[in-house]
């Protein structure tokens, strides 16, 4: 089984566990506070459900009905899990109101802080975890994955760290402030995670940092090229696609064209890897370098010796 595939379950499984652990400190307590953190929790398991669907789907090879692949099904499992996000951030204030409203004390707090605590640290070690390997494979799911739990386990420090002044105060009005505040949190939360997800959808620009190693990587392949220009990029999951065009000599052979190709092709998946890279070969006369450039469009040329 592929490793991503691998952490993917491991991921479902760890989410199990925390849910499990926070249910039963919600269960001991009443803490509408820890209601709230276990629901949080509730989303983890969905979305590491759907990530895993979406990584598997993701892997698929290209077939006719798409030729470009399966990568974005991550996007969308993104998309889900943040509209799972916000409903979740309504439910939850939804119960910090009423608890507001009539407030009450919980029962037996230090066991399910304690609990809580432990949920919290497991969730800490696996976003690392998630982090190391999304960098690795360069997963949208994965990385979502690995934000949405180190968010979690923010929520948890504040849960912990205000709940423990419920027994201290005696002022059971912090639990329902608390609940109402890991509601914002999520709903920030959610907002980040369908921004990210639509925006990948919408195939806005890869970061500008992998811009420019992938124009010095034509730099460095295209000897024998005059320039390159219209250059374009756009990431799907795990994939990142490139295309351009390329002018060269008029006089130039078909075979010396293509082996110029070739080289930029391999500089180019070296800096970013997987990838699909189409270039468009041109006559001299295609040259962009002497005329402005097009609004927004600055350092769209690569000159080559």
């Amino acid at each position: 089984m592929d490793r991503t595939l691998v952490i993917a379950w491991l991921s479902l499984l760890v989410s199990l566990v925390v849910l499990a652990a926070k249910v039963a400190a919600w269960m001991l307590t009443g803490s509408v506070a820890l209601y709230s953190d276990a629901l949080e929790t509730l989303i983890n398991v969905a979305a590491a459900a759907t990530a895993l669907f979406a990584l598997w789907y993701s892997a698929r090879p290209a077939d006719e009905n798409h030729p470009y692949g399966h990568h974005k099904a991550e996007y969308f499992s993104a998309v889900i899990e943040g509209a799972m996000v916000l409903a979740t951030a309504f439910m939850i204030a939804d119960a910090a109101v009423s608890a507001w409203r009539h407030p009450v004390l919980p029962r037996t707090p230090f066991l399910g802080v304690a609990i809580n605590v432990g949920a919290g640290a497991l969730n800490l070690i696996w976003s690392l975890v998630l982090r190391r390997e999304a960098r690795r494979t360069r997963s949208p799911a994965l990385a979502a994955g690995s934000a949405h739990l180190m968010a979690d386990v923010w929520t948890t420090l504040a849960v912990v760290a205000g709940f423990a002044l419920v027994p201290l105060t005696g002022l059971p009005w912090i639990d329902a402030a608390i609940a109402g505040l890991v509601a914002l949190n999520i709903l920030r939360g959610g907002y980040g995670v369908l921004r990210e997800s639509v925006g990948g959808l919408m195939d806005e620009v890869t970061d500008l940092d992998e811009v420019a190693k992938v124009r010095a990587a034509i730099a460095r392949g295209g000897r024998g090229a005059i320039e390159a220009h219209d250059i374009r990029m756009r990431e799907a999951g795990r994939m990142t696609f490139v295309d351009f065009h390329l002018v060269v000599p008029g006089t130039l052979q078909v075979d010396a064209a293509h082996a110029i190709c070739d080289r930029i092709e391999q500089s180019i998946r070296e800096v970013v890897g997987e990838s699909v890279i189409s270039i468009h070969v041109e006559p001299p006369h295609k040259s962009k370098a002497d005329h402005p450039p097009r609004r927004g469009m600055e350092r769209d040329v690569v000159l080559l010796g």
